[in-house]
């Protein structure tokens, strides 16, 4: 919401008037002078008009998840156990998944309940990184790794995807990266070339990496480096 909307939605306040304010130096954002009427101010910001709060802001919670295998990326779920089951229950109504994994898939989860920040993580036009270590039933092809930078084509979405990187650690071992994060990408992409993933794990998204110290089930918040890396 635009800063003067939030100061002219106030009994007695008209926009002029929280033109004025904003203008005069007498509006701060998050303890910051705040100049501009047109600032895009989100819920979780604190507004103060001469040292009066105007917006409390809400808190903010970014948490990095250690997914176990059969848990649903899900918040609700009437027969299976869902991520949100591992999450302190005061949390769990505020938030909401940034990236889901398949129920037989490991590794990193983002749960937040900050939507933009969310958007920029997963949005595939901005191609951020994602990185999973893959398990497949049969040997991985030499030219599967020619296949993913080259893009597979998706019949369901008619598109191809975006080149992908594949390193080959053992005979049915890769790391892939990937840029996007559709629809079980991954395994759908293993299926084109010939091959089926027996176990996903993510690793990382971006520069957020699973955190080596949590067991699956474990959590934790993240820290300011890992929230501004998406901001950036």
């Amino acid at each position: 919401m635009k800063l003067s909307r939030i100061l002219s939605n106030l009994n007695g306040i008209s926009r002029s008037q929280a033109n004025f304010l904003i203008a005069s130096g007498r509006v701060t954002v998050n303890a910051a002078p705040c100049r501009e009427p047109a600032s895009e101010v989100d819920r979780f910001a604190l507004v103060r008009v001469d040292g009066e709060t105007i917006q409390a802001g809400e808190p903010a919670y970014y948490l990095m998840l250690h997914k176990p295998a059969g848990y649903l990326s899900a918040t609700l779920d009437d027969t299976h156990k869902t991520v949100l089951d591992l999450i302190a229950p005061a949390l769990r109504p505020e938030l909401h998944i940034a990236g889901r994994l398949d129920r037989a898939s490991t590794g990193l989860l983002i749960l937040t309940n900050d939507g933009q920040w969310s958007r920029q993580l997963t949005e595939p036009r901005i191609k951020i990184p994602k990185v999973y270590l893959v398990t497949t039933a049969n040997p991985i092809s030499p030219d599967t790794a020619i296949r993913f930078a080259e893009g597979i084509w998706f019949e369901f979405e008619q598109l191809t995807t975006s080149p992908a990187k594949l390193e080959i650690l053992a005979p049915r071992e890769a790391r892939v990266t990937i840029y996007e994060g559709r629809y079980h990408q991954v395994k759908r992409m293993f299926h084109a070339a010939g091959n089926r993933v027996t176990a996903l794990h993510r690793e990382s998204m971006g520069n957020i990496r699973l955190d080596e110290k949590l067991a699956p089930g474990e959590y934790r918040p993240l820290s300011g480096e890992e929230i501004c890396h998406i901001r950036d």
